[in-house]
């Protein structure tokens, strides 16, 4: 025997390992950095109160507001470093963020309570207005930009109302640049972080994705495609009724191959985006008796408009199958143009006569009407039809890549 008979069996092993020791929340570090600077402020602000207590005209109350201070810096810290995991509670971390917003302002409007107004006016809050930035802080890592700049706002605007400064005199207090700075700056941190951390998980599961769809191309041209080539090649020896074995068994190895390749091939195309490459559509819907030519770039559009044309292909295949007889073959060519792409379907079939699609719409029959025309007109495009008896039919089809007007 000149052939193996050694029937080979796939298995399948995983390739995707599990990253072990991995944080998924992209925002963990920055609240674990800001939790760390709550801690190095909360030292200033105590400092700052052994420095200024003896100027206090009720020295003993502002000792209990800075311990306050210093309960809610290790209970906030916890909460918003922890995911809002406390002695077995959970709290969200957007209740936490509002509660450091009211408790700052609290604690900054008791410097009314231990000291007079000369003093508040011309000095810091009791909290420093340093230890009143983790607020703002917080804000913005929640939020991102725009909700750290108003905490930012809200912060400065309660700290010169209670020092009784509102007014536009920067040189004299900077506090408000400084705290809506703060909330822009983390804010915009924060944003770049997400967004960084999405196109790594992408990267990641394109990589999981191609390292898997190669090792099953292989083992499946190693084991599937070598049994459907010797059957197609023996049956052909034979002859008979084992040449038509042989034949479906060449008409799947293509199919089959031509799978892979788009597999292989196509791994980039779709990385669970809102857009995704029309080439490997298409590609599958090649056969034996289907040619389908595409560009070697990629041709990205949206998400749902390729699905679209993908169906309206896949329509017009399927009316070859049917009505273009049994040794028709077909052609699709996909073009890409700067605003629009276009689909181009032959075949060399019988053609449909004159009146025909009229005929078969009256009938009740929609497969041209609403399969290819609807979903046509519905992506804002065109199809055009040129065919006639023993002429085969082409069907050409624009689509613009934007959206539609409905959409």
């Amino acid at each position: 025997m000149t052939e193996p008979t050694r029937r080979r069996r796939l298995h399948y092993q995983p390739t995707v390992r599990e990253a072990s020791g991995i944080d998924t929340d992209p925002d963990a570090p920055l609240w674990r950095a800001a939790q760390a600077f709550r801690l190095v402020t909360l030292v200033y602000a105590i400092s700052y109160q052994f420095a200024s207590a003896s100027d206090y005209t009720n020295s003993r109350l502002s000792w209990f507001f800075v311990a306050l201070m210093a309960v809610w810096t290790g209970v906030s810290a916890l909460l918003l470093g922890t995911s809002g995991a406390l002695f077995g509670k959970k709290l969200p971390r957007y209740q936490v963020v509002i509660a450091d917003q009211v408790v700052v302002i609290l604690l900054m409007a008791s410097t009314r309570l231990v000291s007079d107004h000369e003093w508040y006016q011309n000095h810091q809050t009791l909290p420093t207005t340093l230890w009143a930035t983790n607020a703002v802080i917080s804000a913005a890592i929640l939020g991102g930009p725009w909700l750290g700049m108003a905490s930012g706002v809200v912060i400065s605007a309660a700290s010169a109302i209670i020092r009784d400064q509102v007014n536009l005199d920067l040189w004299r207090d900077a506090t408000a640049p400084v705290l809506v700075s703060v909330g822009l700056a983390l804010g915009l941190a924060t944003t770049t972080a997400r967004r960084s951390h999405r196109q790594l998980e992408q990267a990641v599961r394109l990589a999981a994705a191609t390292e898997e769809r190669e090792r099953l191309a292989r083992e499946v041209h190693d084991g599937v495609l070598q049994v459907l080539a010797m059957v197609r090649r023996r049956g052909a020896a034979l002859g008979g009724e084992a040449a038509e074995l042989a034949a479906l068994a060449g008409e799947q190895e293509v199919a089959l191959r031509m799978l892979i390749s788009e597999q292989v091939s196509g791994a980039a195309a779709d990385v669970g985006g809102q857009t995704v490459d029309l080439c490997p559509l298409l590609t599958t819907q090649a056969s034996t008796s289907v040619s389908v030519s595409t560009p070697a770039h990629p041709v990205v559009i949206e998400r749902d408009r390729a699905i679209e044309l993908a169906a309206i292909v896949d329509n017009a295949l399927s009316n070859v199958g049917l009505h273009a007889g049994p040794s028709a073959k077909a052609y699709v060519l996909l073009e890409d143009l700067p605003d629009e792409v276009i689909v181009s379907v032959r075949d060399d079939g019988v053609g449909i006569p004159e009146g025909r699609l009229a005929q078969a719409e009256a009938e009740g029959r929609m497969g041209v009407s609403k399969s290819i025309l609807g979903r046509v007109q519905v992506l804002g495009g065109t199809a055009v039809l040129q065919t006639g008896p023993g002429e085969g039919t082409e069907w050409e089809i624009n689509v613009p890549k934007g959206k539609s007007e409905r959409g």
